[in-house]
């Protein structure tokens, strides 16, 4: 089903087609492209919250090489969406794109669920873990098999997830007020989905990859990603499309920056004549905007280090515990990040109809607070998140000393597993306000043309987060292992020191709270016709 007027849906800047204005759009559009995302985010979190455990037990890799592995993909998946938003933007549109991504996306999942089912050779041994799972190596060519497939998850992402959002955005129209009311609402519900499919297949999926299979727990989300195509192009009809003005949003960006670069050289604007210039002069105010970006994303970077944690580290951690509920159940180690989804999703209800309407009194801003108070308190919450989780494994440690477990790694460690909610919690509140913060600031203050770019913006900031973790993680593995030391990360935790590394991150997101605080002091809001921040 392909909707009509493809050719509009370049953009979001352009003229909105007026013969479908008033029949489409709204919230009954969005909530169709809400479904779509809800199932996006059920798959990607079926595979990538319980992947360190995957990594470290079918494919036999070390905690630090699997943890770097996992950071390494994560920030491919969110800073191709930069590329995946430039095609967008720029030739197939956010329709067109949503449509081909998720393609992409079911074939990466139904590939990645036959991963795990390749037989392993018979010639290397095999071995029976304590809960009398049998584990073979797998081959070079079953494991180059499975990479293949989670960076065609991470490339179907690309296109995903910047377009998603903005297509949902898109369907509200910001110059009429009630409309552009429902907009502020919709990041907060948006997320609110997306963390709520997150916490029920990190529940689902999790406990059958570690008691009944990896494949079908690869498969489940592969079957989701389905129905969510299925359903998004049902509601094609009610799409509201808008029309582009030029060959592009990033043919602007390009013009622009020729702009930029021929007023250099000119030593200099002078008075602007009709024409050319004139264009040259508003070419040039765009890419200004998106240099006055770059201080505040810069200062976001650390806070993605942050949420690379749960599912690498923090999994790894909570699987030294003990996980019993009763006598016959254990709850997967993974299935801890619930918590973070619960929290978030408990705390958009309070942001949204509690804490906002009563900030607004106050402050008499539209929004309770603004954009970038939003994320300043979820930066904050991370820092507290992260010393919370290095208080708790320095209890765990101890108690692996205290009941003489340093030397046995599959030990389970006398301590509870809900030792490790707070963290968890808090992580999720710091999410609540500054992801959703950065979905909206990256949203609304890039120039008008270039919507599926500024969400890509926010993206990359997890992106670029991931990799500095994979650095640390790497860098500092080397760095204690050498001369015979024992690594912060060693395979047995129970000589590790996460602790450490948790106290590390918690400076370096004290220093970006301050420097975060300092640029957003000074930056001027983008202002515009029936929006107020």
């Amino acid at each position: 089903m392909a909707p009509p007027a493809m050719s509009g849906d370049a953009g979001s800047s352009g003229p909105l087609l007026a013969s479908r204005a008033a029949s489409t759009g709204g919230w009954k559009a969005a909530l169709f492209i809400i479904w779509v995302e809800v199932a996006e985010r059920f798959a990607y979190y079926g595979i990538s919250a319980n992947l360190i455990s995957y990594l470290t037990g079918p494919l036999g890799q070390p905690t630090a090489a699997a943890a770097a592995a996992i950071n390494a993909w994560s920030g491919a998946a969110s800073m191709l969406p930069l590329l995946g938003a430039a095609v967008a933007d720029s030739w197939l549109g956010r329709y067109r794109t949503i449509v081909t991504a998720s393609m992409l996306y079911i074939a990466g999942l139904g590939m990645l669920a036959l991963s795990s089912l390749l037989p392993s050779p018979q010639i290397q041994p095999c071995s029976v873990s304590a809960g009398g799972r049998r584990s073979c190596p797998p081959s070079s060519l079953q494991t180059a098999f499975f990479y293949v497939s989670l960076y065609l998850v991470a490339i179907a992402q690309s296109g995903h997830k910047p377009c998603v959002q903005a297509f949902g955005a898109d369907q509200f129209d910001v110059t009429d007020p009630k409309e552009s009311a429902a907009r502020g609402s919709f990041f907060n519900w948006w997320y609110f989905g997306i963390c709520a499919s997150g916490t029920v297949t990190v529940a689902l999926t999790s406990y059958i990859q570690d008691n009944v299979s990896w494949g079908l727990g690869f498969g489940i989300p592969c079957l989701v990603m389905l129905l969510a195509l299925l359903i998004f192009l049902l509601g094609t009809r009610t799409y509201r499309f808008h029309g582009s003005g030029d060959g592009g949003a990033f043919s602007s960006v390009c013009k622009a920056i020729g702009a930029w670069r021929k007023t250099s050289q000119e030593a200099g604007l002078v008075e602007l004549e009709h024409g050319e210039r004139a264009d040259e002069a508003v070419l040039l105010e765009e890419v200004k905007g998106l240099a006055r970006l770059f201080p505040i994303w810069a200062a976001c970077l650390l806070y993605g280090v942050a949420f690379a944690q749960p599912p690498t580290l923090f999994t790894k951690q909570a699987a030294t515990l003990d996980r019993r509920v009763g006598s016959l159940f254990q709850i997967p180690s993974a299935a801890l990040q619930c918590f973070t989804g619960v929290s978030i999703v408990t705390c958009v209800v309070l942001y949204d109809r509690v804490l906002v309407p009563a900030a607004r009194r106050v402050t008499g801003v539209a929004s309770g607070i603004t954009m970038l108070q939003r994320i300043g308190t979820g930066i904050a919450l991370s820092m507290v998140s992260l010393l919370v989780a290095a208080l708790v494994e320095m209890r765990r440690l101890r108690a692996a000393r205290d009941a003489g477990l340093v030397d046995h790694p599959d030990a389970v460690v006398p301590m509870s597993l809900w030792w490790m909610v707070p963290q968890y919690v808090l992580l999720g509140a710091a999410d609540a306000f500054a992801m959703v913060g950065m979905q909206e600031f990256f949203y609304d203050q890039v120039p008008g043309a270039l919507k599926s770019l500024g969400l890509a913006l926010y993206l990359s900031v997890l992106g670029v987060g991931s990799f500095i973790s994979s650095f640390l993680i790497s860098v500092i593995d080397v760095a204690t292992r050498r001369n015979g030391g024992t690594s912060w990360f060693a395979d047995d935790l129970n000589r590790g020191h996460l602790d450490y590394f948790y106290l590390l991150l918690a400076a370096l997101a004290a220093l970006e709270l301050l420097a975060f605080g300092y640029f957003s002091t000074s930056y001027v809001y983008r202002r515009k016709a029936g929006n107020i921040h």
